[in-house]
């Protein structure tokens, strides 16, 4: 199993990197390997709607995202994990997922999806409803902990204090490392749910 955890701070040793890594110690002490890559700090453009990736099979900004999403391709479970800007996940996080998501054509379905938000005080839950439904637009599993996915602290390292916040992180890997497994073994006797061809309905013709 490996999963791929993508942090939306422009922080490398900040509160949303302190978050990621209590998730880090399940998931090494499950054997799962994980991929942790930093998103806040690049020069990230946002998507065009040019529709080249569907002639290219890639993004027509050949930069991080396109690296992000060969992991991505092979990753069993994806972490997604913001500090909220102005009750939102940060722009920089927002344009390298639409192109992540956008980009990709290859099934994602049954993948395990896990968003956590990082604040100060508030505009947690709007960021974790915002980051949550990339997964649900294609099929993939949300993996859930004891509370809202979420951690607070303002100056770097506060989060190590938000106790709470350390044992939601600590449950929600537990969790999707199970849903994980437990797919895999519904894949193997029970197979994948039938699927249907999409039906796009337009409300303007």
């Amino acid at each position: 199993m490996n999963i791929l955890m993508i942090s939306g701070s422009p922080h490398p040793n900040g509160n949303t990197a302190i978050a990621l890594a209590e998730m880090k110690k399940i998931f090494d002490a499950e054997g799962v390997d994980t991929t942790i890559i930093q998103v806040g700090n690049k020069a990230v453009r946002g998507c065009i709607g040019c529709g080249s990736c569907y002639e290219k099979g890639k993004c027509i900004f050949d930069d991080d995202v396109n690296k992000a999403a060969q992991l991505f391709e092979k990753a069993d479970g994806l972490v997604v994990a913001s500090p909220v800007y102005y009750a939102s996940a940060n722009g920089t996080m927002v344009s390298f997922l639409d192109r992540l998501f956008f980009s990709t054509h290859f099934d994602k379905n049954m993948k395990v999806g896990a968003s956590v938000a990082v604040a100060r005080r508030g505009g947690c839950t709007a960021t974790f409803d915002q980051l949550n439904k990339y997964f649900t637009i294609c099929g993939m599993p949300v993996a859930s902990s004891q509370y809202w996915n979420m951690a607070h602290g303002r100056a770097p390292g506060e989060a190590a204090q938000d106790a709470e916040g350390l044992q939601t992180m600590r449950v929600l890997a537990r969790n999707m490392v199970f849903l994980i497994k437990s797919i895999a073994l519904g894949k193997e006797k029970y197979g994948l749910p039938e699927t249907e061809p999409w039906t796009p309905t337009n409300f303007i013709r």
